[in-house]
């Protein structure tokens, strides 16, 4: 008797913890400076529009004119298609206009705010955000 009311709750414990582990499993934006936007202009290098977050990885020029590679983090597509997004929206080659959160490391990367594409229209990253 004592061994299966051990087993129970072994059993109830793992079923609680594995309900927890997706929410240990997505990271926060604590990583991105909210409180600074930079503006990259540059060639997109691959757009990939996938979850649990979208990614363009673009080529821009630095302060010093040498081009730097940059790893932009952008909402899921679902989210992003509320805002107009769709996954042909971005293709490589394009030159675009990102307007981004940067890393808090200092590294080329960010969580983006808005993009200019090539046609001139403005993107948001998500309805939440847009201006």
């Amino acid at each position: 008797m004592r061994t299966q009311l051990l087993r129970a709750c072994a059993l109830a414990l793992m079923l609680v913890l594995s309900g927890a582990i997706p929410v240990f499993a997505h990271h926060s934006f604590t990583m991105f400076d909210m409180s600074k936007r930079i503006t990259l202009a540059g060639t997109v290098t691959s757009f990939e529009w996938s979850n649990p977050h979208a990614y363009i990885e673009i080529d821009a020029p630095g302060e010093d004119g040498a081009v730097k590679h940059w790893s932009i983090e952008l909402g899921s597509p679902s989210i992003l298609m509320g805002s107009g997004w769709k996954f042909s929206s971005v293709k490589r080659g394009d030159k675009l206009t990102l307007v981004i959160n940067p890393l808090k490391s200092g590294q080329a990367g960010g969580f983006l705010y808005t993009a200019t594409l090539p046609d001139g229209k403005t993107l948001s990253n998500g309805p939440q955000r847009a201006q």
